[in-house]
């Protein structure tokens, strides 16, 4: 398996009067080569799940393990090392840099400017319809121009997980059956992990985390 939770819990304002449960008790094992859907409403923990298994977030309580490495363990450098390495990250703000154009942008992941990079980064950047953009700065760009540079950005080093946090938040929802459509082709080789609210753009998910007040529970693909 690649990742494992045991008694997993994330407690916001610890020590004051009033705290707030993001994660409970959680106990949950995730394999490879799937895509993964985490759904909940608004402040469920969805999201702090998703930052916990990336070592985003530090528990208060229990283990977050990837690939039996105990990821509370590791310092911060090596932390950043593998998420550099083996992470890829896709959220709803895109954090794009506004003074480097499209191609930059997505080149600055691998750090590589060399024709076989920018040639790769093409092809994802047509894969997902904006090729004709890799000369363009971030503020020439719609929001969903802007997310699906994010998305091509975030493949570009081939990842073994995908972390997606409401990558469709700003596409209509052709296009973001577009994207999804596209992402699921890399459950081939990744983990693909995507928080939403909408579950319509999740058909192609192997599996669901139905998340609710930081508690989870898990349910297959016919399930749902």
């Amino acid at each position: 398996m690649l990742f494992e939770c045991q008694k997993l819990s994330l407690i916001y304002d610890q020590g004051k009067e009033i705290q707030t449960y993001a994660l409970r008790n959680i106990n949950l094992t995730l394999e490879g080569n799937k895509l993964i859907g985490i759904i909940g409403p608004s402040g469920s923990g969805k999201s702090s799940l998703l930052y916990s298994l990336a070592g985003l977030k530090v528990p208060t309580t229990g283990i977050v393990k990837y690939k039996g490495i105990d990821l509370n363990e590791l310092r911060a450098t090596e932390k950043a090392k593998l998420r550099k390495k083996e992470f890829g990250f896709i959220f709803q703000r895109n954090f794009l840099i506004e003074y480097m154009d499209v191609m930059r942008n997505v080149l600055i992941t691998v750090n590589d400017n060399t024709d076989k990079s920018r040639e790769k980064a093409l092809t994802l950047l047509d894969k997902l319809g904006i090729a004709h953009l890799a000369k363009k700065k971030p503020y020439m760009l719609s929001g969903g121009q802007r997310q699906r540079v994010s998305i091509v950005r975030a493949l570009m080093n081939d990842p073994e997980i995908i972390f997606a946090d409401e990558l469709t938040a700003s596409l209509d929802h052709t296009s973001a059956k577009e994207v999804m459509s596209i992402l699921s082709e890399y459950k081939k080789n990744s983990l693909i992990l995507v928080v939403t609210h909408d579950q319509s753009i999740l058909e192609n998910a192997d599996e669901i985390i139905n998340i609710w007040d930081g508690s989870v529970r898990t349910s297959d693909r016919e399930q749902v």
